[in-house]
Formats: C-alpha cells, sequence, structure tokens
C-alpha cells in the first residue's frame, strides 16, 4: 500500500474520534480518467478528510508554507500535495496540474485560497477558475459543511461535531486553450461553481 493509501485508511479509522463524519454522493466521482474536484474550505481538516473518503487518489494543491520543516517537506509529496506560492501566478504549478490531468488523475483545487473565518464561502481567487477553464475536464464539486464546527481557523484547539462531505454531479465547462475564451466563460464559471458548492453567486 502506498503512503497516500495507508494515510487515507488511518484518517478513515480515526476520524470519528475528532467528527462524526458523513459522506454522500460516492456515485458522482468518475470511476477513471481526469477531473478536478472543487471544494469549499471551512477548517483545518477539510482536505485531510476529502481525500480520505474520496473513492480515487486525489493531488492537492496546497500552499507552500506547509512544507517548511523536514518531516513535512518529506510527507506531503508522498500524500499528492503539490506546493504553490499563495497570492502569486505560478506558471509552474500551472503546468504541473494540467501534466496531473494529462496523466488522467484526479487534481484538487480549493478556489477560495483560504479557510473561511466565518464557515460560509469565501469570494474565489479567480486563477483556480481559469485553471479550471483550461484543463477542460470534467469538475466534481466536494461540499463540505460542519468542519468549521470542528476546526474554525481562528480556533487552536478542535471540538467534536459532525461533518458532512457530498460529491455532487459533475459540471462540464469545455475547454478554453485561448485566454480571451476563458475570460469570457470565467463569470458564469464562477456562478457555476459556487451554485454547485452551495453559495451564493
Amino acid at each position: 500500500m502506498s503512503w497516500y493509501g495507508a494515510f487515507a485508511a488511518l484518517v478513515r479509522v480515526a476520524a470519528p474520534v475528532a467528527a462524526r463524519v458523513r459522506v454522500t454522493g460516492i456515485e458522482h466521482v468518475p470511476p477513471s480518467g481526469p477531473f478536478l474536484l472543487i471544494a469549499n474550505h471551512q477548517g483545518l481538516l477539510d482536505p485531510i478528510l476529502i481525500q480520505a473518503f474520496c473513492p480515487r487518489p486525489v493531488f492537492t494543491l496546497t500552499k507552500s508554507s506547509q512544507f517548511r520543516g523536514s518531516v513535512f517537506r518529506w510527507l506531503l509529496p508522498r500524500l499528492n500535495a503539490i506546493p504553490v506560492r499563495r497570492y502569486q501566478v505560478d506558471g509552474q504549478v500551472v503546468r504541473v496540474a494540467l501534466r496531473v490531468l494529462e496523466r488522467g488523475q484526479a487534481l484538487g483545487l480549493y478556489p477560495e485560497g483560504e479557510r473561511s473565518w466565518d464557515g460560509r464561502v469565501q469570494p474565489f481567487r479567480l486563477g483556480s477558475i481559469r485553471l479550471m477553464l483550461k484543463a477542460g475536464v470534467p469538475v466534481l464539486p466536494a461540499r463540505i459543511d460542519g468542519s468549521y464546527d470542528v476546526w474554525p481557523r481562528w480556533s487552536g484547539v478542535p471540538r467534536r461535531a459532525e461533518v458532512r462531505i457530498h460529491f455532487g454531479a459533475p459540471l462540464y465547462f469545455g475547454r478554453h486553450d485561448r485566454r480571451a475564451d476563458r475570460e469570457a466563460a470565467l463569470a458564469e464559471a464562477v456562478r457555476r461553481t459556487r451554485e454547485a458548492l452551495g453559495a451564493a453567486a
């Protein structure tokens, strides 16, 4: 078993200690081929729980500051984490992300760019949506609720609560190779994605 598979199995076994996790919509996860998993970001546990309960391995763009220290610098790549510098346009990360999809694998994005301060879906950072439009693969919305109650960003201590993860029906936006086409499709893609995550536009 890979490090990723072992970690996911451990999380599934240990998760009930911190939260009552309920997962729905597993049937919507594409059984093969590339897809983009787009999720809201309520709390610290989101990527851990979503990746553990998604039936397919997911590579996830992860803020580069989490790779500080020798332990995390060694561990995170083995858990399919790809470092990205927040608030910056990074062409190398875009190329790596597209290669993941070209290999037929899944890529996870948190378009808010950071954890929510109040549990609600925050405005999107549009670079994630532009990448989504450039990739042209199915987009799987993953809505997580309750992780804000377990471990909000302003708290240093987790609390036990129910966490619900719902994988929605895939969205299709088509492939937009030209920048002008991506910009023209941007607003509608944001609207549909936010709607799929249960957020107001």
